[in-house]
Parts: structure tokens; C-alpha cells; sequence
């Protein structure tokens, strides 16, 4: 059973968390720039922008994470051709993570000190400038502890799919565990979801101390 059902749903749960991850990475990023830029104190600061963008990334936010999946279902469709399977998955953990991801990567940027922007802007730099060449860089190791979270966020995002069929291991706690109350195959979802987890943070931590020093 183990290799004709948990290493393929092994194996849809890591693809749906990895290509969501590259795209909510991606727009988070985008609209975290535009929040730090456009904030109060920002670079280019400007009220309304920042308002409208901050507000949408809220109401994104207060959705639970199973009626965003249904209600995203006419645009997966539009997008992929299908609403159920790993790569229609995408579409509504993507939507479901880049709020989230935005948020942590706009409070990793925040945490940049402000004189290093001021030097840089009395050195001539230009916004670009200071955001590639000062604010990324000073903010990267923060932003990766961000990414981490963003991926386990994720993951359990993936879970929730395979309740609409989405597949991975949530779909094998659903049909093989739940449906035919066979409680070892829930046991040993959790447990490979829990070994996920722990090896995702693990990478993370990792990752954040070697670049901190």
C-alpha cells in the first residue's frame, strides 16, 4: 500500500506545495514591495495605493482556506481547464498563500534599519537602487524564516485540497482513512505530514543561521 498510495500522494503533495510556493512567493513579493514603498515613511509613500493594497491582502486573508477553494473554482477552471487534480490545486493554494506570504515578507523588509535607506539615499541612490542593493539584501535572512513559514502554511493548505480531490495526502486520509475508517492510514498521514513539517523548519532554521552571520 505504501507504494501504491502514499509515495504518489507523497509525490502530488510536494509538486502542489512547490509550484504554489514559487507563485505566491513571487506575487507576495510584488505586493510587499508596493506596501513598504508606498506606506507612510515608505520610499514612494502614497496613501490610497497603500490602502487599496492593503485592504485587498486583508479580505484575502480572512477566508478560510476551504471556501476560498470553492469559490476560486470558475477561475481554476479558466485557468487550467479543470477544478480538481494536483496542478488545479495551484490556483487556490496560490491565492490562499501569497496574502500570507506578502505580509511576512513586507514585516522582513520593515525590519530593515532605517539609516541604512537614509545613507543610501543621501549617497544618491535611487528607489531600485536601495531596494535591490540595501533593503533585500539586509532583509534576506529574515525574509527566508518568511519562506519557511510560507511552505508549511502550505502544505497544510495541501491537505485541506484533497478534500475537493485535489489529491496528495490529504486525499489519502480522506478516501483511504476517513471514508473506509481505517484509522492506521490517518496515523500514517499525520506522521509523514509531521516528518514534512519537521524537515521543511529544519531546512529553514538552517538556512536562516548561515546567512544571519
Amino acid at each position: 500500500m505504501i507504494n501504491e498510495v502514499f509515495i504518489p500522494a507523497l509525490k502530488d503533495t510536494i509538486y502542489m506545495v512547490f509550484y504554489s510556493t514559487i507563485f505566491a512567493l513571487i506575487i507576495g513579493l510584488i505586493f510587499a514591495v508596493v506596501l513598504v514603498t508606498t506606506e507612510e515613511k515608505g520610499l514612494k509613500a502614497n496613501k490610497f495605493i497603500y490602502r487599496i493594497v492593503d485592504g485587498f491582502i486583508n479580505i484575502l486573508r480572512s477566508f478560510p482556506f476551504i471556501i476560498l477553494m470553492i469559490a476560486v473554482i470558475p477561475l481554476t477552471k479558466a485557468m487550467v481547464g479543470k477544478s480538481i487534480g494536483r496542478t488545479a490545486a495551484v490556483v487556490p493554494l496560490t491565492i490562499g498563500a501569497f496574502p500570507f506570504a506578502a505580509r511576512v515578507i513586507e514585516s522582513s523588509l520593515k525590519e530593515v534599519e532605517h539609516g541604512l535607506i537614509e545613507a543610501a539615499k543621501s549617497l544618491g541612490a535611487n528607489t531600485f537602487q536601495i531596494l535591490v542593493k540595501v533593503i533585500f539584501p539586509e532583509a534576506f535572512p529574515s525574509m527566508v524564516r518568511g519562506i519557511t513559514l510560507t511552505i508549511i502554511n502550505l502544505i497544510g493548505y495541501s491537505a485541506m485540497a484533497g478534500v475537493v480531490g485535489a489529491g496528495g495526502l490529504g486525499d489519502v486520509a480522506i478516501k483511504y482513512g476517513y471514508y473506509r475508517f481505517n484509522t492506521p492510514v490517518m496515523v500514517y498521514t499525520i506522521i509523514i505530514l509531521v516528518v514534512l513539517v519537521q524537515l521543511i523548519q529544519g531546512v529553514g532554521d538552517i538556512a536562516y543561521k548561515r546567512l544571519s552571520k
